[in-house]
């Protein structure tokens, strides 16, 4: 008997050839890869830009992401190119799947080929001492162009794989939101809107806080009980956080909030989780980061966040215990401790007014 996958009992969306959309990916690392492909399956003409010559030659002649996805076979209509001008002009959506670190740099060398395309940040981070979300950065280097963010509970080799899963794309503009859920949505990748833009990258970038410190205590090998309290309290951490700043409380409700941290916090597919686990093993920040060999967002985003809380002073202790254990060397035990303080308090943020939880 031949063994059935899910994704060939459902057919795929297929998009008119004559006003198919031209979606470009700026960065080939898993996740890019996983949106080009689903763009790509949906009929969109896609293109996947990768600044290695070499790696863009294996995947057009392989079908294979060697580097980060070297399970999953790629649709062949998907084109890799490292030329960044053919990429970027005349296309109607670019998504930005390029580390914090990097985005504003490559954003500022599409510049001159931006005229009417619409861009998504695929990135969940923070923007080390500016404290720019991805949107921030967008609006600085792109003035005029409309923009939007996704996010969501989103591994990719999860979504090559077929499984079933869902984001969001937030953006104020409807059209966005519309042209996006075009390129991406189908029968396994459902694509929800929304107009809170810093609420969807908050529940993004903050998550990975939480999926380092679940790793953590994953190597101690705690109980469900107390991976229940450390998700809680996270998501109590978040939405404080967020509301400081100006974001809905109750996007943190949806996917971009407890969806996206429950899965990152659960699952060993997360980069987060993985670099948490190596240091609750002993490892170095450096030995975990090389071991793991690609970008943690969650530890430029501990930093960011927890000088920034300081500033706005919002209480988040398990953001502070995991800044003392990774860069100041306290023991793993103060992050326990830290969940434990002030119990007596409400368990749900907001529903006892002006007191911490």
């Amino acid at each position: 008997m031949t063994d059935l996958k899910f994704t060939d009992l459902v057919e795929p969306v297929v998009i008119d050839k004559k006003t198919a959309l031209r979606v470009t990916v700026l960065g080939g690392g898993s996740f890019g890869t996983a949106m080009a492909n689903l763009a790509t399956r949906n009929g969109c003409n896609t293109m996947i830009w990768i600044r290695d010559q070499k790696m863009a030659d294996e995947i057009n002649q392989t079908h294979f992401n060697q580097r980060y996805l070297p399970d999953f076979n790629l649709e062949p209509e998907l084109k890799a190119v490292s030329d960044l001008e053919l990429a970027v002009r005349d296309r109607d959506i670019i998504f930005v799947a390029i580390p914090s670190h990097s985005f504003r740099e490559v954003v500022k060398q599409i510049s001159p080929y931006i005229t009417a395309q619409t861009i998504v940040s695929l990135t969940k981070g923070i923007e080390a001492n500016t404290f720019s979300f991805m949107s921030d950065i967008i609006r600085e280097e792109l003035p005029e162009v409309p923009y939007g963010v996704l996010s969501g509970p989103n591994l990719a080799k999860e979504i090559v794989a077929g499984m079933p899963s869902g984001t969001v794309i937030a953006s104020d503009s409807e059209l966005v939101r519309y042209a996006v859920q075009h390129a991406l949505h189908s029968a396994l990748f459902r694509v929800f809107g929304s107009d809170d833009v810093h609420g969807v990258e908050l529940g993004g970038a903050l998550k990975n806080i939480y999926a380092i410190a679940m790793g953590m205590a994953a190597a101690y090998n705690i109980g469900e009980n107390t991976k229940s309290m450390i998700i809680t309290r996270a998501l109590a951490e978040m939405s404080r956080f967020a509301v400081k700043l100006g974001a809905n409380p109750l996007t943190f409700l949806g996917l971009s909030g407890v969806g996206d941290l429950f899965a990152t916090c659960n699952s060993p597919l997360s980069r987060n989780y993985q670099i948490g686990y190596a240091l609750g093993s002993g490892k170095t920040l450096d030995q975990a980061i090389k071991a793991l060999g690609q970008t943690a967002e969650g530890i430029n985003t501990i930093v960011q966040v927890r000088t920034r809380a300081i500033e706005l002073d919002v209480y988040m202790p398990i953001t502070n215990a995991l800044y003392e254990v990774i860069f100041e060397g306290a023991p793993p035990l103060n992050i326990a401790l830290a969940l434990m303080k002030n119990g007596h308090r409400s368990d749900v943020e907001f529903v006892l007014p002006h007191h911490q939880v």
